[in-house]
């Protein structure tokens, strides 16, 4: 396939257990391949990334937003396409992002793209449930989108219309239940920093009916009985998150006006 001036703009801790994979989806089809690797890393990650040809910086951890955006200006090709080193372009969305390229360069007509996001857990790629479609805006014209929103959850922030395509990115994020549960305590840690900074309560009401909504809706009105276990576990464990999330928020609140 003819190369795409596309710059492939990622940001990466030490994740040579990943990231091969990850290149391997863009370097032969993409000009450039820009990472922001963090400082301290020393597992290889940077060797593999050079393999690749990727241009490597090394930066201090700003935060995922500011470490995004970090990426992006560095880029120096037209469009840009954001790749987590846990995410793989499947030959479907390749071949779909030639397409959309070939048409804007005929006719530009849109600022970014978005595709669904397809994650694998426990053996099965999810299709239902709070998890699919995902869908993430992660092609951009450069100059037109910007990194935002509030840690972890980083998004962009588009000056213009959005496409949309259909194949999907494939995301190895959750390795087991394991990785499900510690990413669960970190995630609810950063909610519960979001809120305080907000001034955001906690109500008991919050506690008990916003995990059981979460369930319901995951498992059974977004049909995640269809995914199996797996689906079932998902269901479960984003109602468990929730419930994390807001008991931590009430706790903060107790224990603080205990120390007033």
């Amino acid at each position: 396939m003819e190369r795409q001036l596309i710059s492939v703009c990622m940001i990466s801790g030490p994740e040579a257990r990943r990231i091969r994979r990850a290149l391997e989806s863009v370097a032969s089809w993409t000009t450039e391949i820009i990472i922001v690797l963090n400082e301290e890393v020393a597992d290889g990650t940077e060797q593999i990334a050079r393999e690749f040809g990727a241009k490597v910086f090394r930066e201090q951890w700003k935060g995922y937003v500011p470490q995004k955006n970090s990426a992006a200006e560095k880029a120096s090709q037209p469009w840009l396409l954001g790749l987590d080193a846990d995410e793989v372009v499947s030959a479907g969305l390749q071949r779909e992002i030639a397409d959309a390229m070939a048409a804007e360069a005929r006719s530009p007509r849109h600022a970014a793209y978005s595709f669904p996001r397809c994650t694998f857990f426990a053996g099965k790629w999810i299709r239902h449930g709070d998890w699919y479609p995902d869908r993430k805006v992660r092609l951009w014209r450069r100059g037109q989108a910007r990194w935002a929103g509030v840690e972890p959850h980083d998004a962009l922030e588009v000056s213009g219309s959005i496409g949309r395509l259909k194949h999907d990115l494939q995301h190895y994020s959750m390795e087991n239940l394991d990785h499900f549960v510690r990413k669960s305590i970190d995630y609810s840690d950063y909610f519960v920093r979001h809120a305080a900074e907000k001034g955001l309560q906690a109500s008991c009401l919050d506690i008990c009916v916003r995990p059981l909504w979460r369930f319901v809706r995951g498992y059974f009105l977004r049909f995640g009985f269809l995914d199996g276990w797996q689906g079932y576990s998902i269901a479960r464990m984003t109602a468990f998150q929730t419930f994390l999330r807001y008991a931590k928020l009430r706790e903060r609140a107790i224990a603080q006006h205990d120390t007033a």
